[in-house]
């Protein structure tokens, strides 16, 4: 039996791809929402993978297939925060600089879900050095880049001297709302607190 010269040939059809490569962005990005709300509301020693699943309206599978284990799944999206960052301030001032940042920083420390997390996983990392080692790198790293900005741009003004400690200047920035906000939890900032820390901050950058 011959076929005929010009007859066409059929397309063979792909099989659909499996495994890691048919993973959908939806249901990892519910997923990841999940783990802050579980981690909110039962701690990370009670947090389960099933919960997560339950929270996400997915199966436990669907969870497995991207992390191997509640820990793996905790410490990657601790340490995307770091990626993720903060907004660079722009405003043409290093106080106006600083209080944006803070005024920015204050709400998201303050949101019910963060006031929440941070505190449990840095009982956690006290405990686990892995998770100890993710936390750091998401609150430092999470304000390094933009801190650094604020500092940079500062120097290019003329504002602040060339060539200071900016491990220090980081830690001047960061310090004290990171502590109100999240170390002591105070229920409220006091009227004017974001400002006159960024003046405070500013004149102490300038001493250095």
């Amino acid at each position: 039996m011959t076929t005929k010269p010009d007859e066409p040939q059929q397309p063979r059809r792909r099989r659909a791809p499996a495994g890691a490569a048919v993973l959908r962005e939806d249901v990892t990005e519910a997923i990841r929402a999940a783990v802050f709300e579980e981690l909110a509301a039962v701690g990370y020693a009670r947090m389960s993978i099933e919960g997560i699943a339950r929270r996400a309206g997915v199966g436990k599978t669907a969870v497995y297939r991207r992390w191997r284990s509640k820990l793996h799944l905790v410490l990657d999206i601790v340490s995307a925060l770091a990626v993720q960052g903060l907004p660079a301030p722009d405003t043409g001032s290093l106080e106006g600089d600083l209080r944006l940042l803070y005024e920015v920083t204050s709400r998201a420390l303050r949101h019910p879900v963060a006031s929440q997390v941070i505190p449990d996983l840095q009982a956690e990392a006290a405990r686990n050095p892995e998770i100890a080692e993710a936390l750091q790198k998401a609150l430092r790293e999470g304000q390094d880049g933009v801190a650094t900005g604020i500092v940079t741009a500062a120097e290019a003004r003329g504002e602040l001297r060339r060539g200071l400690d900016h491990d220090l200047a980081l830690d001047l920035i960061s310090g004290p709302l990171y502590w109100r906000s999240v170390v002591i939890r105070s229920p409220k900032l006091p009227k004017g607190y974001l400002g006159s820390l960024a003046r405070a901050t500013a004149a102490a950058l300038k001493a250095l």
